[in-house]
């Protein structure tokens, strides 16, 4: 006769954090990443940083925990993509497929137009189509419970440029939407009256809130979609402008990347780190699932076309890199890092 399971000597998973970069509709790859890990369940998700489709992708994976364990996190992930790519008939403005998408002129022109007037201007009445897809899909009240997963969702103080970061004694629907509000697209989001724009501009996604919390894991993975390094320079207006967006959104993040290899390096000349958040950054280690391979070679337009059949080409991708990422790197979670933070702040990984 077997004996039976007796959960207190089941193996305990090792405890994760993620931090999730923003980057509109290829969100969609951190989708898939997230689903293969879900699907694995070899982690326990501990704390999740997240900016723009990065603080959407963390607050529905928080929330599916909450209700249904990993199965849940994975049913939330899937139902607001799948409702976020039927929302808009994109093949109506689109051409190209697979790494040729792009807007057609019509499309193109319509993006020229709107580049004239301010969001309240085009859009007085400020119809936000993902405000209603997140409030039915979301219990931010249960977000906001003792045993929920830490968030640290970025914002960005619009008249000020300051980093704001909401955890979940706050969050609610207007500060996820502050965190994916891009100004020359959406109304600027009113929060406790001061206004707010993209966590982009300040953090992407912002990394020392998951080290200053001292129930956050010790092992962090960063998803990440933006290339931190250009094969070209651009020479067109069109060009230059989305660069300098590029650059806009990464330069902090390259910096907090490079303070805490800095911070990490000095604790390891001690004899003793000390306590809190300083021993907390020495002990952190550091893991990467890399988007940029895939979504260098797309046009940055692409961002905004946010049509199924595009995001679940995206979401397969993530999920490949994430069972690449289980298959080899992830072994050393709770050993040693396996991405070295200085070469990823200049370029490298």
């Amino acid at each position: 006769m077997p004996w039976p399971a007796l959960p207190f000597l089941a193996p305990r998973r090792p405890a994760l954090n993620l931090a999730l970069q923003g980057g509109g509709a290829h969100g969609a790859f951190t989708w898939g990443v997230l689903d293969a890990l879900l699907e694995a369940d070899r982690f326990a998700i501990a704390g999740l940083s997240g900016t723009s489709a990065g603080a959407i992708n963390a607050v529905l994976l928080a929330h599916g925990l909450q209700q249904g364990g990993a199965a849940g996190a994975r049913a939330a992930l899937d139902g607001f993509w799948t409702a976020l790519g039927g929302r808009i008939p994109f093949e109506w403005l689109t051409v190209g497929e697979d790494d040729a998408l792009a807007f057609n002129p019509l499309a193109r022109l319509m993006l020229r137009f709107s580049q004239m007037f301010a969001p309240h201007e085009l859009n007085p009445l400020g119809h936000d189509p993902l405000r209603a897809l997140l409030a039915e899909r979301v219990d931010f009240a249960a977000l906001r419970a003792a045993d929920a997963p830490r968030l640290a969702i970025a914002a960005t103080h619009a008249n000020s440029g300051r980093l704001q970061v909401f955890g979940n004694a706050a969050l609610d629907l207007d500060r996820l939407l502050a965190s994916t509000c891009l100004p020359t697209l959406h109304h600027t989001v009113q929060v406790d009256g001061e206004p707010y724009w993209d966590g982009g501009y300040s953090a992407n996604p912002a990394l020392l809130p998951l080290l200053a919390d001292a129930r956050c894991a010790a092992d962090t993975l960063l998803v990440l979609l933006a290339p931190r390094q250009h094969a070209r320079t651009p020479r067109q207006r069109a060009e230059i402008a989305e660069r300098a967006m590029d650059i806009a959104f990464q330069a902090p993040f390259l910096r907090e990347l490079d303070l805490l290899a800095t911070l990490q390096a000095d604790a390891g000349n001690r004899w003793w780190p000390g306590g809190g958040v300083a021993a907390r950054i020495a002990r952190a280690r550091w893991h990467l699932v890399d988007g940029a391979p895939v979504l260098a070679a797309l046009r940055g337009e692409t961002r905004l076309i946010a049509h199924l059949p595009f995001l679940e080409r995206l979401r397969d991708a993530g999920r490949a890199a994430a069972l690449q990422w289980l298959d080899g790197p992830a072994q050393r979670v709770g050993a040693r890092s396996s991405v070295d933070l200085r070469a990823l702040a200049r370029g490298g990984g």
